[in-house]
């Protein structure tokens, strides 16, 4: 439903907060994504055992969801273009509802993997639809912070799943595993109804009027409120036009080319493997049982806390720092894990600098790759073909992180647990050298001024100077 704008001389005080409400409810759609992504890890054990699944299964089980997102991704572009970005996290929202019972209920393999394609459908949708959502709705200030906390609640998802793993893990219950999730599912959707239509899309469907409203109420003044809708008014008279865009126009091929880069960088740098099966690499270093799953709850933990420290830093470091530093970090812990794990496991002193360096790229990525991918797809996408980009890359993303799901437990089983966190450790080297090759400074640029860098040719790593 619409939300009325605040009157003029409200504006300063009544803003800031309303921003925070709308930003932190169209991000709760990460919840969804950390949710799929945290339950699997503490399920599929049991699940595999109930079901006598064999390796490739449990590998299908795990990356079917991937499989749903991708599918997600596709069709969320004419959703969101046709319903609105908040209409299509409504019925994201449904579809995750729906996908999580019928795994929990799920009386074979195939039953199983029918509902996590669901829950990926739903998650595809969401993670196209919710960037979008915050960037059109937050100033260029703020614009990093405000799209890192979709990313905040996908590690709380995961951490919030990984809790409940371990509570139900107790007695074996990965129904219930799946089941109680639906619950904040419901929540979610509830609060989404409340959201603001984006006035992007309103100024796309010629809703001028109700555009400026919506804008009044997230801006500080009224007179920024009409310069941006200005502003988006000019942009618009390109209308969308990706597919023909994208044949015509290298600018654009450039731009859609790095935004599938960042988003194989994402997923390759590691993060899943650890995600999806975080019990299975504390089981590697020496632990058993329940201890495994602890260890798993307190890499949620500090997933959600270094989340924290990312969105703080966005937009004071900028994004090209905050990567370095992240990518930097994980090649160091991901090559001390492999040296670690290529020695015995015996003792309680080497089990334990096992979880700390985990924790530590679990730190790493949380605070970098994360969150500034999500930021930086969002931002360097012209308008004209913004959809589309965004599309191709959240496309990018869950493909990835399907190849990852659906190799771990293979290359693991092939190469052993050194050499594979070795490999990792040097994937994480080659993405430092790409970061300083293609990625650009966005920070305090505004969604308009990086267009014009890019379609006038400039590098991709410089689109962001003012």
């Amino acid at each position: 439903m619409e939300n009325a704008a605040m009157p003029e001389k409200e504006a300063d005080s009544t803003v800031p907060i309303k921003v925070v409400v709308v930003g932190v409810l169209a991000a709760t759609a990460g919840l969804m994504s950390g949710l799929d992504i945290g339950v699997i890890s503490g399920a599929l054990d049991f699940l595999a055992r109930d079901f006598n699944a064999s390796t490739l299964a449990q590998e299908w089980i795990v990356s079917a969801m991937m499989a749903g997102a991708a599918v997600g991704a596709v069709g969320a572009g004419w959703i969101t273009r046709h319903t609105g970005r908040k209409w299509s996290l409504v019925f994201g929202g449904g579809v995750f509802i729906a996908g999580s019972l019928l795994c929990a209920l799920a009386w074979s393999v195939p039953v199983l993997i029918a509902g996590r394609v669901l829950m990926g459908l739903a998650i595809g949708v969401a993670a196209f639809a919710a960037p979008l959502y915050l960037s059109e709705v937050s100033d260029q200030s703020s614009r990093g912070a405000m799209i890192s906390t979709y990313q905040l609640m996908i590690t709380i998802g995961i951490f919030l799943a990984f809790l409940s793993d371990t509570f139900f893990s107790y007695h074996g219950q990965w129904r219930w595993m799946f089941g109680i999730i639906a619950i904040p599912g419901i929540v979610y959707v509830i609060g989404v109804l409340f959201l603001p239509y984006s006035p992007r899309w309103l100024m796309m469907r010629g809703r001028r009027a109700e555009a400026l409203e919506v804008l009044t109420s997230l801006r500080a003044t009224p007179q920024e409120a009409r310069a941006e809708i200005k502003a988006i008014h000019n942009q618009l008279q390109a209308r969308q036009n990706g597919w023909s865009l994208l044949r015509a126009n290298g600018n654009f091929r450039r731009s859609v080319g790095l935004g599938m880069l960042l988003q194989v960088m994402q997923q390759f740098a590691g993060i899943n493997v650890v995600m999806y099966y975080a019990p299975r690499i504390f089981q590697l270093a020496g632990f058993v049982g329940t201890a495994q799953m602890w260890c798993t709850a307190m890499i949620g933990l500090v997933n959600v806390m270094a989340t924290f420290l990312a969105i703080s830093l966005v937009d004071k470091w900028g994004r090209r720092p905050v990567l370095y530093c992240g990518f930097a970090i994980m090649v160091l812990s991901m090559a001390s894990l492999s040296l670690l794990l290529h020695g015995s496991m015996v003792d309680q002193a080497s089990r334990m600098a096992c979880v700390f360096m985990v924790m530590v790229f679990i730190v790493a990525h949380a605070m970098s790759a994360g969150p500034i991918v999500w930021v930086l797809c969002s931002e360097i996408q012209p308008m004209q073909g913004r959809d589309l980009g965004i599309m191709l890359s959240t496309l990018t993303n869950w493909i990835a992180n399907m190849i990852v799901g659906a190799s771990f437990l293979s290359v693991l089983a092939w190469l052993g647990g050194s050499a594979t966190f070795g490999m990792i450790a040097a994937l994480n080297a080659c993405f430092l050298g790409l970061t300083y090759l293609f990625v650009p400074e966005t920070k305090g640029i505004s969604l308009e001024q990086i267009e014009r860098n890019l379609m006038s040719g400039k590098k991709l790593r410089d689109i962001g100077i003012s």
